[in-house]
């Protein structure tokens, strides 16, 4: 049977840091990610569930904010590769992860959810010193 949502994460919380907000959406740091420095999201500021649901415009703003923002990631942090997902299952909102990925990384090759491949990994502290750099590419964001 399926549940009924009363409340949505992404409509009652901030969720991190904010990088960047509009009217369309906002880009937040993932503070509590702590063993995925950079990890952000890109969140629709409305409640919708899937993003077919959107205009074009909205849509394709949307793509562009999420292409700039991992361009900024992989400027800032150098990762071995990006993820992109936007899955929803738990959380019916728009929105995308995009997470830097180091070939040492908790879980790599897995997804950040997945099996834990390198228990030992701890960030280095040049990867979590860059955080003010991130923050700072953010204000000069615009699309």
């Amino acid at each position: 049977m399926r549940k009924i949502m009363d409340s949505c994460f992404f409509c009652d919380n901030i969720g991190g840091t904010i990088l960047f907000n509009c009217d369309l959406y906002r880009i937040i740091l993932i503070d509590s990610e702590t063993d995925y420095p950079g990890f952000i999201r890109v969140v629709l500021n409305r409640h919708v569930k899937e993003i077919s649901d959107l205009n074009d415009k909205d849509a394709l703003s949307l793509f562009k904010a999420i292409l700039e923002s991992e361009k900024i990631i992989r400027d800032v942090y150098n990762p071995d590769k990006i993820n992109v997902a936007s899955l929803g299952n738990v959380t019916p909102h728009v929105h995308w992860h995009i997470i830097p990925r180091f070939i040492y990384d908790k879980h790599y090759p897995n997804p950040i959810w997945g099996e834990v491949t390198h228990p030992e990994y701890i960030p280095s502290k040049e990867i979590i010193g860059v955080k003010d750099r991130l923050i700072q590419q953010f204000k000069n964001f615009t699309i």
